[in-house]
């Protein structure tokens, strides 16, 4: 068996491994290096040091602006995406009728791509705020702030509702039937079973939420752009207009990207070190 795995090593890994190196590595170690010169193309690179990285740490209205905008968005949105995923997926392992149709009708938004879920939302949300206050969504950057989360919530839910049903329906029913003969009510037994159990899927769903909230970008521009003055502006999306639309900062829209990835690395890894402690077999 073990001559055979060899025989046909380099026919099976091989061109996977070339395709990871041609796609992401190589890419990757560019990005890292670029991230230290001044360019305009990659031909024309010019080394400037930590040069780059300064300016990153000192855009106050750029970088530092999206990334506390970012912050906020991704807190609250984690809390209330896991919030209401769970409660329905509580509601819909009771064996209610029409539970499948109501999952099916709850993931569809997963579905649709960011960028016309961003332009769905702004006609929606543009469309209340015009009749009640007679602005759109540019106007404030609370208006937008609260576009974002309540797209984000729509589009990923029923999502984390999937995942949360696939860890609830994994509880032994043995447990379930012994807190109900040990006389446990409805409290203890979420309490002291569902949630413990449920703690991988509470660790996927966290990491998800946390990591799409921070790498968002289709749906900030789509939605608001970063109107209005770019208050509403997010990490991706403040890379993106460093890297296109600022000339001769590519090398800083690079650094951005650099630390941008590094800091999501860690908050995630953080993220799951945490959760996974919090599990139990």
């Amino acid at each position: 068996m073990q001559k055979t795995y060899k025989k046909y090593f380099a026919v099976f890994v091989l061109p996977i491994l070339t395709v990871y190196f041609i796609a992401f590595l190589f890419p990757l170690i560019s990005g890292v290096y670029l991230s230290f010169t001044k360019f305009k193309t990659v031909s024309d690179a010019e080394f400037v040091g930590l040069s780059n990285y300064a300016f990153v740490f000192s855009d106050v209205r750029g970088f530092l602006s999206a990334l506390k905008f970012t912050a906020k968005f991704t807190a609250v949105s984690m809390v209330t995406t896991n919030l209401f995923a769970f409660i329905l997926a509580l509601l819909l392992t009771k064996g209610v009728r029409g539970t499948n149709t109501f999952r099916t009708i709850f993931f569809m938004p997963n579905l649709i791509g960011g960028i016309v879920l961003g332009y769905i939302w702004q006609i929606v949300i543009n469309g209340v705020l015009i009749k009640t206050v007679g602005v759109d969504i540019t106007y404030s950057a609370k208006y937008g702030f609260w576009g974002m989360v309540i797209l984000y919530n729509w589009q990923m839910i029923g999502y984390l509702m999937i995942i949360y049903i696939a860890g609830l329906q994994a509880i032994p029913s043995e447990l379930m039937e012994a807190a109900e003969v040990d006389g446990a009510n409805k409290w203890q037994v979420l309490k002291n079973i569902k949630l413990p159990l449920v703690m991988p899927a509470i660790t996927i769903c966290l990491f998800l939420t946390l990591s799409g909230g921070f790498k968002m970008f289709d749906q900030n521009f789509a939605l608001t752009n970063g109107a209005p003055r770019n208050q509403t502006t997010m990490l991706a999306l403040d890379i993106y207009n460093t890297y296109y639309k600022r000339i001769g900062f590519a090398g800083v829209g690079q650094a951005k990207a650099v630390v941008f990835t590094l800091m999501v690395v860690a908050i995630t890894f953080l993220q799951v070190k945490l959760t996974r402690s919090k599990e139990v077999d």
